[in-house]
């Protein structure tokens, strides 16, 4: 049985798509945002409560938009779907799902281990 080889043309266009729709999320949102701001003195306004969750999901959103963009520099360079941390190639059905994975399962559960043990330390 060969190996499953991950479609580098089919996944460009895929995260160009994903860009695509993340920048007019974005846009969306920060159109929400251009209202003029009427605090009231009320505890949990939800002016106010509204504006931060809209920056929250802004955040995650430009987060998410610099993941895009370093896969699709990857797809540019020719190492798309290589392990940043050991080099070996990423299993193309987890960069079928995450298009933007940097790091085989091996090596993530490997920071994820390491992370969970600096987090226990503190």
């Amino acid at each position: 049985m060969t190996p499953q080889r991950v479609n580098v043309k089919e996944t460009r266009i895929r995260l160009q798509k994903e860009r695509a729709e993340t920048l007019a999320n974005m846009e969306r949102l920060r159109d929400g945002m251009t209202y003029d701001l009427e605090t009231s003195p009320e505890e949990g306004d939800p002016d106010v409560w509204e504006r931060e969750k809209t920056a929250s999901l802004l955040l995650g959103l430009e987060a998410k938009l610099k993941e895009i963009e370093r896969a699709l520099r990857m797809t540019e360079r020719g190492d798309y779907g290589l392990c940043e941390r050991c080099g070996q190639p990423i299993d193309p059905a987890r960069l079928k799902v995450m298009p933007t994975t940097t790091l085989c399962l091996k090596c993530r559960q490997e920071v994820e281990r390491s992370a969970s043990r600096l987090a226990s330390r503190e």
